[in-house]
């Protein structure tokens, strides 16, 4: 049956009989509710009506045709039921929340005025929903980690040369082969639609017009597919691997970006579990006592069954995820599987990036996740100095990349000098595309250019080759 009307789809919302109108077509997903990785609940919410507003943001376009059988695609509603959807979704009140980014937006500063990626922040900050900047900058517990990421950077200082020719000086480098315009890429992060309808593929352009890299993730809210085809043919996109639980799906994700033309691969192992990202998690509660009021404990009601929903807005996307990871098993599955690089993403000690040379994998990328996973894990840029003191020769059998914590070109000048071949920025990639869309992020890699170019000459250094530990 098709062409369905709204009172016909509103009589299945219960866990019996489940159906959500997404974009004007009916699917039944009765039997995905007990899959669905954020739980039954956010579906039912939405159960019997329409669900694109809050599908949209954090799905790729093609998430249904990949997850949910064709037999549950029910077909399109009456034209008349389009009306009056389209009719109600402009009549909804925007709240408060809305009303705020709106106002916002008119008084952004021109880009003219961005003179650093904090000031990007700044007027990110202003211009998001507050959903959407709470997920971006939440991190772990009390959110230390993320601080000392940053923190690590001001502990280390140059021992800057002069008199030493610098009029010419190149930043370019190679990551896993590929050019790139400066030792900077765009490391992994989940949902720029949250931030901009475009999403990922504002960085994807700015990417391709500044030379620079980036990797996508399997969390992203546009597919691998529709990341590529944004591409340029000339540019080169890394894929940030979330391995599935059962091998058959992970392989298959897997081929499918090898055969895209994704680069390499970048294995995540820190993100096994979600990360306690209690400001992501307080983010509704904050939205409803903004609109309603502040809301109190009542000793008489009855107790609610659910607790508060600890997923927070993506942390439910890795519940699939492979928790029995380990060296000897999984590398070896994935070289047979892909000819492409791999890199393992989420290196905290370097026992560990010792193990990751020894299991043969092209490259490690020091990360604790932004600060995003495990509270109190050590900066990735102490991790960098402490392999350069105990393990020297692991710089010589895989290429060594650190993201978390940078916030100035003299910070990745200081990683590139202590062996990093490139460093990995998420945050303030989804800031800039965010606030300004494609011109943002290329503006940041201006900004970034700018810093290290001028770091560099300060330090008499002519090219990435002139960085040492010296």
């Amino acid at each position: 049956m098709s062409n369905w009307s709204l009172s016909q789809v509103a009589q299945h919302k219960s866990t019996d009989s489940c159906w959500v109108i997404i974009h004007n077509h009916v699917y039944d997903v009765t039997d995905f509710l007990k899959e669905h990785p954020g739980g039954p609940e956010i579906i039912l919410k939405y159960a019997g009506q329409d669900a694109t507003g809050v599908y949209d943001p954090i799905h790729p376009p093609d998430a249904l045709q990949k997850n949910l059988p064709q037999s549950k695609h029910l077909g399109p509603i009456a034209n008349d039921a389009a009306a009056q959807i389209e009719e109600a979704n402009q009549n909804i009140r925007q709240t408060k929340d809305e009303l705020r980014v709106v106002q916002a937006r008119q008084k952004m500063p021109p880009l003219s005025r961005i003179l650093s990626l904090a000031d990007m922040q700044n007027v990110a900050k202003q211009v998001l929903s507050h959903k959407a900047f709470a997920y971006y900058s939440s991190a772990s517990d009390d959110e230390i980690t993320n601080q000392e990421n940053a923190r690590a950077f001001t502990r280390f200082f140059f021992k800057a040369r002069v008199m030493r020719p610098v009029s010419q000086c190149d930043p370019s480098t190679t990551i896993l082969g590929s050019f790139s315009s400066i030792p900077v890429f765009v490391s992994g992060a989940a949902l720029a639609k949250l931030g901009h309808p475009d999403g990922e593929v504002n960085i994807t352009r700015g990417c391709a017009q500044e030379r620079i890299i980036q990797m996508v993730s399997s969390n992203a809210s546009l597919s691998p597919n529709a990341i590529m085809e944004a591409a340029d043919q000339s540019q080169t996109l890394f894929f940030q691997l979330y391995k599935h639980r059962n091998d058959e799906i992970a392989e298959k994700r897997v081929k499918e970006v090898e055969k895209l033309g994704y680069k390499a691969i970048f294995l995540t192992v820190d993100a096994i579990v979600a990360g306690n990202r209690e400001r992501d998690i307080r983010s509704p509660w904050v939205l409803d006592e903004q609109e309603y009021g502040p809301v109190y404990h009542q000793p008489d009601e009855p107790k609610t069954p659910a607790d508060a929903n600890i997923f927070g807005t993506a942390g439910a996307l890795i519940a699939n995820d492979d928790r029995d990871m380990t060296w000897e098993k999984t590398i070896p599955w994935l070289r047979s599987v892909s000819k492409l690089p791999i890199v393992i993403k989420g290196i905290q000690c370097v026992e560990d990036a010792v193990l990751a040379a020894q299991a043969g994998v092209d490259g490690i990328l020091l990360s604790n996740h932004g600060g995003r996973q495990l509270e109190y894990s050590l900066p990735p840029l102490e991790v960098l100095y402490a392999i350069r003191a105990e393990a020297p020769d692991v710089f010589n059998k895989l290429e060594v990349y650190i993201d978390g914590g940078i916030q100035r070109g003299t910070d990745v000048v200081k990683a590139v000098c202590l062996g990093a071949r490139a460093v990995g920025l998420g945050r303030p990639f989804l800031y800039a595309q965010s606030a300004y869309g494609v011109e943002g992020v290329v503006k940041i890699i201006e900004i970034l250019r700018r810093e290290i170019i001028t770091a560099m000459r300060l330090m008499g250094a002519a090219s990435v080759h002139d960085l040492s530990p010296n």
